[in-house]
């Protein structure tokens, strides 16, 4: 906060920025160990932010001083919450990623079977069916579960 209390500084809102930035550029990496430092970054770039838009000032404790002098209380609770929130988050990414490369000795997150329909549907100048609306939901074949991919694929039936 500037010196008078009358904002943020230009460093701080370019710090958030860089910080929110470069987040979301590494949450849309392939690897799960980037998508983590992603929201890393993200986090404390949002944390941030939130506390540069409360009020600075003194403790915000009665009788410590006058109360218009006080920082805003808010914020600094909002940005407890999420501090905690963050930091679940990263455990379950560093859980995620831990299996992954158990499992596959891999942390890159793999195209689904449905991806690759996409694409290859794409490919092909493909557009999907219409859904008329109407049916039912018993009658609407796109309401039913169907069997999982993987299954069909071992019958030899084919996802095309």
């Amino acid at each position: 906060m500037t010196a008078g209390g009358s904002g943020p500084t230009l460093v701080l809102v370019i710090a958030v920025g860089v910080l929110v930035a470069s987040g979301v550029t590494l949450l849309l990496e392939r690897s799960l160990t980037r998508i983590l430092l992603g929201v890393i970054l993200l986090g404390n770039g949002v944390n941030l932010l939130i506390l540069l838009g409360g009020r600075s000032g003194g403790a915000p404790v009665i009788g410590t001083g006058p109360v218009d002098r006080m920082s805003d209380p808010l914020a600094q609770a909002m940005v407890l919450t999420s501090i905690v929130i963050t930091f679940g988050l990263t455990a379950f990414l560093l859980a995620v990623s831990y299996r992954s490369w158990y499992l596959t000795g891999d942390d890159e997150v793999p195209d689904d079977l449905e991806d690759l329909q996409i694409i290859r549907r794409a490919e092909r100048d493909e557009v999907a069916t219409t859904d008329l609306g109407g049916e039912g939901p018993d009658a609407d074949p796109e309401q039913v579960d169907p069997e999982p991919a993987r299954r069909r694929l071992r019958r030899g039936e084919g996802v095309e």
